[in-house]
């Protein structure tokens, strides 16, 4: 579905970033891959290659502006155009959970809603001024279920996914009369990922890991959590040709922990 689509993933180290550009890959699509530290971006560069993919990893700082900007140029000048931004960027920061609202200071508060909105604002901004010259891109980015409900010791990490939900809706309607679609995933409770055992351990370290995702598992309709694959599957269909009705939206995959 991605067959001759050049993409370029911020965060392309991490569990889902990684998860991404392995499924974008399989569907065709070439890949430039993003991370604050090269290493693990390397990693999925090589799996990728190996698998008979294209994949080229750079250490790209996503909240850097100019550093967002070479690399974008650089892609171009090899390839022409990019097709797809994704941002799958995370914080490393287990200090911006765990601590009451009442308690928690305003710098670590705000560390997540300047650190992801930024990020996107950028990675999405830089990505639309090269396809706004090919009138058609995709623009995407991941959120969690903190946008849209309260949930406790979060801090400031679902101000920050509600502000990107926001900006998705806002990026849409400026950007979709030049052939550019702008979407958003909201997956929930991923074993797979790292950030769930790290929920774990700061905000219900009183119960078990297992039982953590019994609760998880509770909260959604079919009373299971969400696979990687099903969020990579979704990725990929979002990014295709085939999703060219779709933006300006948050494509709910709480399984129905929260409803539209």
């Amino acid at each position: 579905m991605l067959k001759n689509k050049v993409a370029v993933i911020y965060g392309a180290g991490g569990a889902i970033g990684g998860a991404v550009a392995r499924a974008f890959a399989a569907e065709g699509a070439a890949l430039f891959l993003t991370g604050h530290r090269r290493a693990s971006v390397d990693v999925v560069a090589k799996d990728v290659v190996s698998a008979d993919g294209s994949a080229e990893a750079a250490e790209v700082d996503a909240l850097d502006e100019q550093a967002v900007d070479r690399h974008l140029r650089s892609v171009i000048d090899q390839r022409g155009r990019v097709d797809i931004s994704f941002n799958a960027i995370g914080i490393p920061n287990t200090r911006i959970l765990g601590v009451p609202l009442a308690e928690l200071d305003a710098e670590q508060f705000s560390l997540p809603i300047t650190r992801y909105t930024t990020s996107y604002f950028l990675t999405a901004r830089l990505a639309a001024r090269r396809m706004i010259a090919n009138k058609s891109g995709v623009i995407m980015t991941v959120t969690a279920i903190p946008a849209r409900t309260g949930t406790p010791l979060n801090g400031g990490y679902g101000s920050a996914l509600a502000a990107k939900e926001a900006l998705t809706r806002d990026l849409s309607v400026e950007l979709a009369p030049e052939g550019i679609r702008v979407v958003n995933l909201r997956p929930h409770g991923m074993p797979e990922t790292p950030m769930i055992e790290g929920l774990h351990e700061i905000k219900a370290p009183k119960i078990t890991y297992e039982q953590f995702k019994e609760y998880l598992s509770g909260m959604s309709h079919s009373k299971r959590v969400m696979k990687l694959i099903e969020l990579t599957n979704l990725a990929v269909f979002m990014a295709s040709d085939k999703a060219s009705g779709m933006t300006g939206t948050t494509v709910n995959l709480t399984m129905g922990s929260v409803a539209d």
